[in-house]
């Protein structure tokens, strides 16, 4: 079950999860700029979608990115893409310059691509972090800027 429009979900099995910024599900350049204007001082984490290295690709995700940072300069940002059971898809994005995916675990390439992303100095992680999914939130309205500003500043 993942993390719906406002619920947070409890962090599974990854380590050094406690010191991640809180994440946000991405699917356009508008969400991206949302997310980073509603950032506060620890940033956000900008996640694409489930299996979006096959759909949306790196360049375009990394385009994204780089277009919604430089609207936001000085707010903390990483990004990951998401490359379902796509091995050749995350070394794809690899030799384009991404240095945080997600890949299934289940993948029988998933050591080999493990290996890859550490001689490049990436990080390859087995599972999705907890994230506020843009998709289903309205962000041209108050309520969907609320919903999304609450995940952001978190538990407390």
């Amino acid at each position: 079950m993942g993390a719906g429009a406002g619920q947070r979900q409890e962090a599974r099995g990854r380590e050094g999860n406690a010191g991640l910024p809180p994440a946000v599900v991405v699917h356009a350049l508008a969400e991206a700029m949302a997310a980073l204007a509603l950032a506060g001082p620890g940033g956000v984490l900008l996640l694409s979608a489930p299996g979006a290295a096959g759909s949306l690709g790196a360049a375009a995700f990394q385009a994204m990115v780089a277009a919604a940072t430089e609207a936001a300069p000085g707010v903390p940002c990483r990004a990951a893409l998401d490359c379902g059971d796509a091995p050749g898809q995350a070394l794809a994005a690899l030799r384009a310059g991404l240095r945080l995916l997600v890949l299934d675990p289940g993948c029988p390439a998933f050591p080999a691509v493990r290996a890859a992303a550490a001689e490049c100095g990436a990080e390859l992680w087995p599972e999705r972090p907890p994230a506020f999914d843009c998709g289903p939130v309205d962000l041209t309205k108050r309520s969907g800027r609320n919903k999304l500003a609450l995940w952001l500043r978190g538990p407390g």
